[in-house]
This record gives C-alpha cells, structure tokens and sequence, in this order.
C-alpha cells in the first residue's frame, strides 16, 4: 500500500501490458491457493495507527517530514498529508499478552516521538479528522512530498475528469470541491490486522463485515469537518467521496466505488482480489518483470506486485492482504473502518473488542452473516457512522437495537469468549472489554465528547471554539485515561 512509485505517465500499452500482469497474477495466486502452503501457524495480529501533526495553537502542522527526521525511527513512515504520520508497530501472538504489548509499545513510541516532534513545532493528536482544518489546507500543496502521492492524485482527476466534490449532510452540512485527493489526508485511521488461513479468510471478512456497524457506534472519533459538524464518524463518507473515480453518469449506471463495503458475503478470498480485477481499472499501472508463474514452478514464492499494488488502490473497509514474511506467503484481513483515539488505551480496548468478536463469530457453529443480508450490514455501518453512540443497529434474533445496549447485553460475553480462544490473559480482557463496556454505559465516544466541549464554548467563533476544544482534548490524550472518564 505504501510502496514508493516514481512519478512518471502512463501509455495505453503500458495499461494493457498491466492488466495481462494482473490477470496471470490472479491465476497464479489461485493456483497458490490450492497449492501452496501458506503461514496458518500461531497466527499474528498487527497494528498501525496514522496520526495528525498540530501547532501549539491547534491548528494543522505541515511538517511531517521534518518531524520524521526528527523522530529517525523506521517504524515511523510518511502519509498522505504533511501534517499526517503513521506508525507501525511489529506484529504480536495475542496469547503471549499481544495486547498489553501493543499499548505499552505504541505509547512508549509516542511519547518518545512527541518529545522530538515538539522541538520542530509540531505536537502528535490521535483523531479521525483535525477539527481545525480550513479550507486553506485543502490544496495539493498540502500533499506529502513523496511522488506516489502526486501520482495518485493526478491519476484519479484523470478518471473523474472533474474536481472532486465533497458533499455531507449530518448535524450541519457541507459541500466544497477540491482539485486533488488532499480531502483523502483528512481521513486518519487505525489498522487492525488478524492474519488467517485460506480456508477460513472468508469468514474472518464476513464476520468483520457484520459487526463493522456496531465498532464504529461505539468508536467514532470524527465529528467536524472544515468547521462543520456532520456524521460522527465523518471520515466514512469523506473517504468515499475523497477517492471516487466515478463520474454523476457513471454513478448513475452503477458502477462500483472504490472506497467499497462490499455488496455480498464471500466464500474464499480470492472472490475479493477477483472483484478487483474485474471490476476496477489500475490507477497505477506499474509493471514488474517477474514472471509469477517461473516464480512458482521453481519452488519460490511470487511476489504477485501487481496484483498487491491494485489492491492498495481500492479502498474497502475489511481489506484483503496477501503478503510475505521469510519467504512463505500468508493472507490477512486489515480492519480499516476505526479512527485512531482518544487514547492509546481506547484504541487497544477497540481492538480488543474486534479480535474478540471476529474469532468468537468464526468459531460459532451458525455463521452470523447467514442470518443477516449483506445489505443490512451494510446500512448498519453507514448508520452508526452518522450517529455514533446513538445509532439504532440491526441485529439477528433481535431486529432494531441500540448499538450500545446490543454490546453490552449480547456482544461483550461474545468478545471475551473470543478472547479465551486466542489466549488472551484474563486481565488483558478484563481491562480492555471493561474500557467498551465503561465507554458504553456512560454512551461516550471521542465524538461525543468533543461535540459537547464545543457546544459548551457556543459563544465563540467556531474555529476559536475547536482549537481550544483540541488543545483540552490533547492534554486529556496524553493521560491515557479512556474517554469515557474525560470531564
């Protein structure tokens, strides 16, 4: 996803040549998934978070690359927008204490790198969206310097053939248009990762697909956008619009986004990287000389770069990996649909509820996702993000329940049981599954927080009113106390 690319234009035979690469790419890689052995042992989890760069007054820093000078930690890399970074932390086996590890080597990270950060003007905030971004900012000016990303940008104007334009209607409304992809910066995530056999990568996706509603309901951390107060969790349809290739017409005719939830449950992962070639054009159509198949049939391990390399351009929610660690290849699903924050540890107890649930529901005798439509799904993921901890979810057996009552009384004994099944310690899950069970009690969020601190200066100018809320809000960030306790 985030392999460099040298800035360079594309010819019509460069195209063609990198969709014959892609489609031997996807023969060879279903081959591979008959044949091949695949890393299935004593499988590991990941985490990487991407984070915003402030000033000292709470406005957007465009100085990631001197703070990653700074910082000088690999594990530390550039992101879409200067005032964007993103860390990656070395992946971890759930029952040697996977999630304990991930918190104390996230904050431990942190910390140390606010400390370098600080001495070139730039202060670290884990949200979803900088509530003090202006219209200012959203220039290609503001893009990282790294030409993948210039690259990127021109080749989905090229598609549209039009500015993008950025429409939302929540609380408040906003429609603005933008000339590059500098709308898709705003967007910072966190990245779970659960790695799986082939035979059960389906229903590790379709068992995060069905609770993707209820995660954001009770994590949404995105409230405002350009001054206003839209969704909860307003990155979601912001990344949808922020990288939509599609034309009015072409919407119209039903073509496909690529910022995508899906439209079906799948049996095998390779029904998903086969959608990606069938449905969506490369924007990047760089062409390796490997020959895949020699790869293989010589005993080795392909690859399959342009295959990986599409598949970094389409943005679903629950995201396919194929990757390679020491040679032998293995398979991923990357949870996508989280902002980072408040906390540290709200972020690891987000975590620890996803990890839970998806292997309680793998591991359940009648899949979840045979007793829902996908589409109901679907509605539960774009209905949380607009509402938060206030969104009303479908639920098998049940019907129309709030989400944060459906975790407390149904989904949390789930999570924990999954928990056990990875050999998570029990105080790890006692004191992660307790911050969600906290956090759904008192039905806070980092969202509703921070539209209640923003209400409560109403009587200033509004951008006066969200630098100050960020500031309060940072502070309260560095005590890794979860947000449910914020005054």
């Amino acid at each position: 996803m985030g392999e460099e690319v040298a800035n360079q234009e594309f010819s019509r035979a460069d195209r063609t040549r990198h969709r014959e690469k892609v489609r031997r790419n996807l023969d060879v890689f279903a081959r591979m998934l008959r044949e091949a052995a695949f890393d299935t042992d004593d499988p590991m989890t990941g985490l990487e978070m991407e984070l915003n760069l402030i000033d000292d007054a709470g406005d957007p820093a465009l100085k990631n690359a001197e703070v990653l000078e700074a910082i000088a930690d690999p594990d530390f890399q550039t992101e879409l927008g200067q005032f964007n970074i993103e860390i990656n932390l070395a992946p971890a086996k759930l029952r040697e204490g996977g999630l304990s590890t991930f918190e104390d080597s996230l904050r431990r990270s942190l910390n140390d790198a606010e400390e370098k950060a600080v001495k070139v003007g730039a202060h670290q905030v884990m949200i979803g969206i900088l509530p003090t971004l202006a219209e200012g900012h959203m220039k290609l000016e503001s893009l990282s310097s790294n030409p993948r990303y210039k690259l990127l940008s021109e080749q989905i104007l090229a598609a549209r053939g039009e500015d993008i334009t950025i429409s939302i209607s929540g609380r408040e409304r906003l429609t603005t248009t933008a000339d590059s992809i500098v709308p898709e910066a705003a967007c910072t995530s966190t990245q779970f990762h659960v790695q799986t056999s082939p035979d059960q990568f389906a229903a590790y996706w379709n068992a995060a697909q069905a609770i993707a509603g209820v995660q954001l309901a009770v994590s949404a951390n995105s409230p405002y956008l350009l001054g206003k107060e839209l969704w909860r969790e307003t990155r979601i349809p912001l990344f949808e619009q922020a990288t939509d290739t599609r034309s009015e017409e072409l919407k119209a005719q039903g073509v496909r986004p690529r910022v995508w939830f899906g439209e079906r449950w799948i049996t095998s992962v390779f029904d998903l990287f086969e959608e990606n070639v069938r449905y969506f054009p490369a924007l990047l159509p760089v062409t390796d000389e490997e020959d895949p198949l020699d790869v293989l049939e010589s005993g080795g391990t392909p690859e399959l770069h342009e295959l990986r390399l599409h598949n970094g351009t389409i943005y679903r929610w629950n995201r396919p990996v194929y990757d390679i660690a020491g040679g032998v290849p293995h398979l991923r699903v990357e949870n996508r649909l989280l902002a980072a924050g408040p906390t540290v540890a709200d972020t690891i107890a987000n975590a620890a509820l996803w990890f839970g649930l998806v292997r309680y529901l793998v591991e359940s005798e009648r899949p979840l996702w045979s007793q829902m439509s996908f589409s109901a799904a679907e509605e539960n993921f774009h209905v949380a993000a607009q509402m938060g901890v206030e969104a009303q979810v479908y639920w098998p057996g049940i019907g129309q329940v709030r989400a944060t009552e459906l975790v407390l009384r149904r989904l949390l004994p789930m999570a924990r049981a999954g928990l056990d099944s990875w050999g998570v310690p029990a105080e790890e899950s006692d004191r992660y599954l307790g911050i969600i069970e906290q956090r759904c009690q008192a039905e806070a969020s980092g969202s509703s927080w921070f539209v209640e601190r923003v209400r409560q200066r109403g009587g200033a100018d509004r951008y006066d009113a969200l630098r100050a809320t960020l500031l309060d809000y940072r502070e309260r960030m560095h005590s890794n106390e979860p947000v449910h306790a914020w005054d």
